[in-house]
């Protein structure tokens, strides 16, 4: 068999020398370990068979690992020439679905695997200059040229697996037997599957810096979940157990199936695991190159959708609720296995390439009491990916982890058997979307614990509007000019006489209803949008909101604002965020100290209504703080409802003439600022505003 050498580089040390060429031998022995996996390919034209719809054709992966060390190389400044512009572009991108992904073959033509192959040997090269020749301290940090080589390693890495499940769905006349690719010779009757009990505790997830191993973005961060009691399947789901959902009609009862379950059949016409081929009466499994008799005691593979269909059927058949277990349960069965790569003597399992090219029975490593906890094939989880609390993407490779934050990839866990470097540490976190295949299988459990921990799910939030005025209210502030919301809560403080209740009305995303918040007794923040609701109230509720505000084109930067930035991290804060009219407000909201609103009055169809109202929701001596840039369109009201802005009786008639009119009889006018505000639309074009902030003493 080929050397692996597949455990990852350690980051420390206190001789650089030794480190450079411990990266150099990582780096040859993953690009030699690649181009080994496509010699299993019997014939150059199977590169160009799309084996697998929903994904390129396997030339594509051939190049697209070498382009990747060139392009992230160039964008961090490295090297200062390409070599292939062609290829460094037409195999750039297009591996999971994503909206850029152009999976159409009309808009390609491939160059041959001789022409793929003279490149990468250049790129080779190259990468190997770099090496030499790049500045290398210890310990390795982000910053480094070192880490953007680990990036290309670690990457090349992931694509050794997923190209081997493309192989894997070539006809069988186009792959060949290899040496270097031995599987498990080992099979026979499953033992009879049982639970084992585990003890719930508190899991911590995510990684620092310290854990001293390359990293990807979405592992980075802290969460911590409180997992009770459960009991956990001793095996993985076998072929034999899972044939018996086979054979009980499991694929022909929707009762089972999701509706995003419903659909994959639907589409597919699925009847069976996509790795199984059916003969009569005798079953067939689909390894890496050949296919044998069914082998009843290896691991199931099956996508997300069908293992969770499995689970539903158990848990009808054994009136018990049965899952898949949740990334940090899945966390907790991983402390049975002692130590992590890259630090294992031995290692714990059918994992890393160290035993075979395939699964191997699920019996046969056992880690306290539970089979392959980690290797043979991955585990699905329950667990939707998305970033720990303090996120960050790494600036040469921002789009990793956050395309895959929509609540449609679900987090797989443990490793497979050709799961190498990155992928066979503990803190990995792979996703894929529901309905993809990979070496991956399950097991499952019977908690009664809800699915809380999936909720930190918290996704970017992309909206263009919305982002915009995220970053309004909670990002950076630019050319010097204050944070608006907080700038207004600050210049009404001197005249605030009772501090009980107050309302924010037309509150956006809610940051002055926070401020306020410090001030008052309750708060109460309203504003016609649900869409600008939510973002508040999920503020409040999850204590962190994560959005991407665009920088030029496509490009976006992305951004996490959390309570602890505000410095209101553990507050008891009586605040309510809730959706109404500002003209047409409900009974209940009254009684108020203070209303503010803000950028309000000149976006609504009729603002004298709301004058004329608004006076009512307010106790006596309380103030009224009415804050507009005066910019009156009919997009938003009509003509003849607009307050000011026109010649009334031959002169000029501001908005601020109008207030005194209406309001004079029941407010005094106590004090009146301008503030300016900056709202970003891109990196380089923002809005530069002018609102008018005045201030009126409701009379006793």
């Amino acid at each position: 068999m080929i050397q692996r050498n597949a455990q990852t580089l350690s980051l420390s040390g206190t001789d650089s020398k030794l480190k450079r060429q411990q990266l150099k031998e990582y780096f040859a022995n993953t690009w030699r370990l690649y181009e080994k996996l496509f010699e299993v390919i019997a014939d150059d034209q199977a590169y160009y068979l799309k084996a697998e719809p929903l994904r390129h054709p396997l030339i594509f992966y051939f190049g697209h690992t070498a382009t990747f060390f060139i392009n992230k190389l160039k964008l961090a400044g490295i090297i200062d020439s390409r070599i292939n512009p062609e290829f460094e572009s037409m195999f750039a991108v297009g591996v999971d679905e994503m909206s850029w992904d152009d999976l159409d073959e009309a808009n390609y033509q491939w160059p041959s695997v001789d022409q793929v192959r003279e490149y990468r040997d250049a790129v080779f090269v190259r990468v190997n200059q770099v090496i030499d020749t790049m500045p290398l301290s210890l310990p390795v940090t982000q910053d480094q040229p070192a880490w953007v080589i680990l990036m290309g390693i670690e990457h090349e890495r992931i694509h050794l697996e997923t190209s081997s499940v493309i192989i894997r769905q070539l006809p069988l006349e186009e792959v060949r037997n290899h040496p270097d690719w031995p599987p498990c010779p080992d099979s026979g009757p499953a033992p009879a599957n049982r639970l084992v009990e585990v003890d719930g505790d508190l899991v911590t997830l995510g990684r620092d810096d310290s854990r001293n191993t390359y990293g990807w973005d979405n592992e980075f961060g802290i969460h911590q979940h409180q997992v009770d009691h459960f009991q956990v399947s001793k095996y993985l789901v076998s072929n034999q157990e899972y044939k018996e959902f086979v054979d009980a009609g499991g694929y022909s009862r929707a009762e089972f199936w999701s509706d995003e379950g419903q659909a994959w059949l639907a589409y597919t016409k699925a009847k069976h695991p996509g790795f199984w081929r059916r003969d009569g009466d005798h079953w067939f499994q689909r390894n890496l190159t050949e296919e044998i008799p069914l082998p009843l005691n290896w691991p199931v593979e099956v996508n997300q959708l069908e293992a969770k269909a499995f689970c539903n059927w158990k848990a009808a058949a054994t009136q018990s609720p049965v899952r898949l277990p949740t990334e940090s349960e899945w966390q907790l069965l991983r402390r049975r296995v002692e130590d992590n790569n890259p630090h294992w003597e031995q290692v714990p399992g059918n994992l890393m390439l160290d035993k075979w090219a395939s699964s191997c029975p699920v019996d046969q490593f056992e880690h306290q009491g539970i089979n392959d906890v980690v290797g043979n094939v991955w585990q699905w989880t329950e667990t939707p990916i998305n970033g720990f609390s303090g996120f960050s993407v790494h600036p040469l490779y921002d789009d990793f982890s956050t395309p895959t934050f929509d609540g449609k990839h679900n987090l797989m866990k443990g490793g497979s058997w050709i799961s190498t470097g990155n992928e066979a540490l503990a803190d990995s976190r792979y996703a894929f979307r529901r309905h993809f295949y990979q070496h991956a299988g399950f097991r499952y459990l019977v908690s009664h614990q809800k699915l809380a921990d999936t909720r930190y799910t918290n996704t970017y939030e992309t909206d263009a509007l919305v982002s915009q005025y995220l970053e309004f209210h909670y990002g950076a502030e630019y050319f010097g000019v204050r944070n608006f919301p907080k700038q207004l809560v600050s210049l009404l403080r001197p005249h605030l006489e009772n501090t009980h209740r107050a309302l924010d009305i037309g509150c956006s995303v809610g940051r002055a209803s926070f401020e306020l918040a410090r001030h008052f007794d309750h708060v109460d923040g309203i504003d016609f949008s649900a869409r600008f609701i939510q973002h508040a109230y999920e503020l409040l509720q999850q204590g962190e909101k994560r959005f991407a505000v665009p920088v030029e084109g496509e490009l976006v930067e992305y951004k996490t604002v959390t309570l602890a930035d505000l410095d209101l991290a553990g507050h008891k804060l009586s605040l309510n965020f809730v959706q109404g009219d500002a003209c047409n407000l409900k009974p209940q909201f009254s009684g108020y100290d203070l209303v503010l609103a803000s950028n309000l009055l000149d976006r609504l169809a009729e603002p004298s209504r709301f004058l004329d109202l608004i006076g009512d929701r307010l106790n006596p001596g309380g103030l009224l703080v009415l804050v507009s840039p005066y910019t009156w369109l009919e997009e938003f009201t009509p003509r003849e409802n607009w307050l000011g802005g026109f010649k009334k009786d031959g002169e000029s008639y501001t908005t601020l003439n109008a207030l005194k009119e209406r309001l004079g009889s029941g407010f005094a006018l106590i004090d009146s600022h301008q503030v300016p505000f900056v709202i970003r639309e891109t990196a380089r074009k923002h809005q530069h505003t002018l609102s008018e902030m005045t201030l009126w003493r409701k009379k006793e």
